[in-house]
């Protein structure tokens, strides 16, 4: 069972309970603040000796002085057939007030130990406690596969509401809520007779020089040593029998005094199992340390949002769970098709793949890369398989590869033919892809075709290796695949701004275009509708009308703006661009959030060189628009004429004024002495990029892929000195691309 569906089905089965505990033990946190409160610590070198001296002149009847784990001083008297608790003050043993735990906490603790339910209620909380364990555990290992690992584990949080709370309250509470979880399983262990706290049987002592006079307990030698922070409990003589003794709990355990003589009759000291339950019970109930109960007590708050939006994304993803329609059975099938996709999509183009064969007659059969196999009717195997985090598996075929390593061929082989999926903005693009498709021919197992890379799930490109398959396997074969779009919210144009065209081409103008989005519910927020929440260099998708493909924009803004800006050229019939550029002001259209992680700048302070060629330039833009830190970020932008295509020239002159941007590099290739192309510019000013990547820059780069690589090469060319390479670069995440 993966880690996700050991996180799924513990969230959903003990989630309940373990939000009651939760609550509850927040509310039980606060008891320890209210008590320090309540009652004036000890002195820290007050002795022993003082306090029973100070108590016995204000308290008769005193029996027993409890120091609680408040701080405060509580005294036990019994007078006239009337027991009684108090607050004491420690620094002249006047009586503050009764000590008494109302019914409410005594009801709570009772509901957070055993759930009302006695003994059988005690080992239902200790198995609760253990599944947040586990909770926690799968909780962080899937925490750290969504960042990227430790180095990004306090990155940006992209997605739905649900999801951006269910990853910040887990950044935050689960190292807690592991250490609450041992700490009760610990606890729980001497509550349930798993392991015995006590050293043993009490050794049997009573006083032997009877008839002597009582020492006062200022006289004590013991008393007048031990301080009154180290004590838990002292219990006075019982007047009426002369042979009861001095008892002393500390930290260190127990002691006997006589009450004649003043010596020690006996010790006894705590064993390590106490104090590993002293130790589990400050860091579960913050007693003695009330700072870290307001922490406990936040924490367990935090329970309730965190099983809400955990609940929310499992509905989510159930709704998006992958069915596919018109699957053979496994032994009739005549093509296998497997899966690994960690998100769903990839189910998709398989459902494409599918409905495709079967209009040619095969029998299909698609299965989950984890059933991996062939049978006798088997003819062609494809394997569609996307890749995940740093070049990750998806996490339901985490085991998949081992699992083919060891299968034989045998002696008639079954080609399988491997279809990766990916982005280029990681440097383990389609990785996984790679390793199955490495993994295959090594065993023996033949190809129809040599692997490919679909870049961002393209439909594009889908259907291009479409056409190679119905080359290859000699049928007519058409992949029309539609992406399934996520739910969209009406966007508004609010202002845009024109540009025009190249003289040649008067069609191709452009125009940045700045929208505006409808207030959104809590509801609809959770729930992932209407826009997630974004960042500059995200994508926006853009469903044209007559149209169900989305086109995707880099964004120029981020949710902190206030806006959502895009910058649009038009293409050669194109239906999106033509679709934008034809809306007026309050025109709306529908758009979704796509994140983009692998482009995203990271939190440094280290410098940072952008180059953006046309209208590459948007998200570049945005990054420095958000420069309130003022990190020394470097423009180098490339177009074809400054009075035609100069994007975002007169913000950019502004921020360069505001010191959020440090330095411009324009080239302009259609006008005299205009620099040529932006990688011409990169190569003039060679000497300084050295510097700053000696001084550990991050790049990105923004345009055309034509453009893109040949920033790549000079880039290459730049910084060969220093015996660096844009590979290496990418290997350090330290260099991205958007290209289109």
């Amino acid at each position: 069972m993966s880690w996700k569906a050991i996180h799924r089905w513990l969230g959903l089965t003990a989630g309940t309970l373990a939000l009651v505990l939760g609550l509850s033990g927040a509310f039980l946190a606060f008891d320890p603040v209210q008590q320090a409160w309540q009652a004036p610590a000890a002195a820290g070198d007050l002795s022993v000796a003082t306090l029973v001296e100070r108590v016995a002149r204000t308290v008769p009847g005193v029996q027993e002085i409890r120091h609680v784990p408040s701080g405060g001083i509580v005294v036990f008297s019994f007078l006239e057939d009337q027991a009684k608790a108090s607050y004491v003050n420690p620094a002249d043993g006047r009586v503050l007030g009764p000590w008494q735990p109302s019914a409410l906490p005594r009801w709570v603790k009772n509901l957070h130990r055993s759930l009302l339910l006695g003994d059988a209620g005690r080992w239902g909380a200790a198995s609760i406690a253990l599944g947040m364990a586990l909770l926690s555990v799968s909780g962080l290992v899937l925490l750290l596969r969504r960042m990227g690992g430790w180095r990004q584990l306090a990155a940006r949080v992209r997605g739905s509401l649900a999801q951006r709370l269910h990853v910040l309250v887990g950044r935050v509470v689960l190292a807690v809520l592991f250490l609450t979880s041992i700490t009760a399983l610990t606890m729980s262990a001497s509550t349930l007779g798993l392991v015995a706290l006590d050293a043993g049987t009490e050794p049997e002592v009573a006083s032997v020089a009877i008839g002597q006079a009582a020492l006062p307990a200022a006289q004590l030698v013991m008393l007048q040593g031990l301080r009154v922070q180290d004590l838990r409990r002292l219990n006075f003589p019982d007047a009426t029998d002369p042979q009861d003794t001095w008892q002393v709990a500390t930290i260190q355990g127990k002691s006997w005094i006589d009450r004649y003589s003043g010596h020690t009759l006996a010790t006894q000291g705590s064993t390590e199992a106490q104090r590993i339950y002293d130790w589990a019970l400050v860091l579960h109930t913050g007693e003695s340390a009330w700072p870290w109960a307001v922490v406990l007590g936040l924490v367990g708050a935090c329970v309730l949002l965190f099983w809400l939006s955990g609940v929310v994304i499992w509905w989510q993803a159930r709704q998006q769970a992958p069915h596919i329609t018109g699957n053979s059975p496994l032994a009739q099938a005549d093509v296998l098709i497997f899966v690994a996709s960690e998100g769903g999509s990839t189910w998709g183009f398989a459902q494409t793949l599918q409905d495709a064969l079967r209009k040619n007659g095969h029998r299909v059969h698609t299965s989950a890369l984890e059933n991996f196999q062939t049978t006798a009717a088997s003819r062609q195997v494809f394997v569609l398989a996307a890749t995940y985090g740093d070049g990750q598996a998806p996490a339901h075929a985490s085991g998949a590869l081992a699992q083919i390593a060891k299968l034989s061929p045998g002696a008639a082989p079954v080609p399988v033919t491997v279809l990766g999926f990916g982005d280029r903005q990681f440097g383990a693009y389609c990785a996984f892809g790679e390793a199955l498709e490495q993994t295959l021919r090594t065993q023996g197992w033949p190809a129809l075709l040599p692997l490919e890379r679909i870049h961002q799930q393209s439909s594009q490109q889908f259907a291009r290796w479409g056409g190679a398959l119905a080359q290859a396997l000699g049928e007519p074969l058409v992949l029309d695949h539609v992406p399934r779009v996520p739910p969209t919210t009406a966007i508004t144009l609010v202002s845009r701004q024109e540009f025009a065209g190249p003289p040649e081409s008067a069609a191709q103008v452009a125009a940045i275009l700045r929208f505006s989005w409808p207030a959104q519910s809590l509801g609809e927020r959770l729930r992932g509708l209407g826009l997630a929440h974004f960042a500059a260099g995200d994508l926006v998708g853009i469903v044209p009308p007559g149209s169900a493909v989305p086109r995707y924009y880099s964004l120029a803004s981020g949710w902190e703006d206030g806006f959502l800006e895009i910058c649009v050229r038009q293409m050669p019939g194109g239906l999106c661009s033509t679709h934008l550029l034809g809306l007026q002001l309050g025109n709306r259209c529908a758009a979704f959030i796509r994140s983009n992680p692998g482009f995203e700048l990271p939190r440094t302070r280290r410098p940072v060189v952008l180059v953006g060629a046309g209208t590459g330039v948007a998200p570049l833009a945005g990054f420095i628009r958000r420069n309130d830190r003022r990190i020394p970020m470097h423009l180098y932008f490339g177009g074809r004429d400054p009075a035609r295509d100069f994007y975002f020239g007169p913000e950019i002159q502004r921020w360069l004024g505001e010191g959020r941007l440090a330095t411009l590099q324009t080239t302009f290739s259609r006008v005299p002495e205009g620099g040529g192309y932006v990688q011409d510019a990169l190569r003039r000013d060679a000497e300084r990029l050295r510097g700053l990547v000696a001084q550990g820059a991050i790049l990105r780069v923004c345009g055309s892929r034509a453009m893109a690589d040949g920033v790549a090469e000079a880039l290459d060319d730049v910084l060969a000195p220093l015996r660096l390479s844009v590979r290496q670069l990418k290997a350090k995440d330290r260099y991205a691309e958007d290209v289109f």
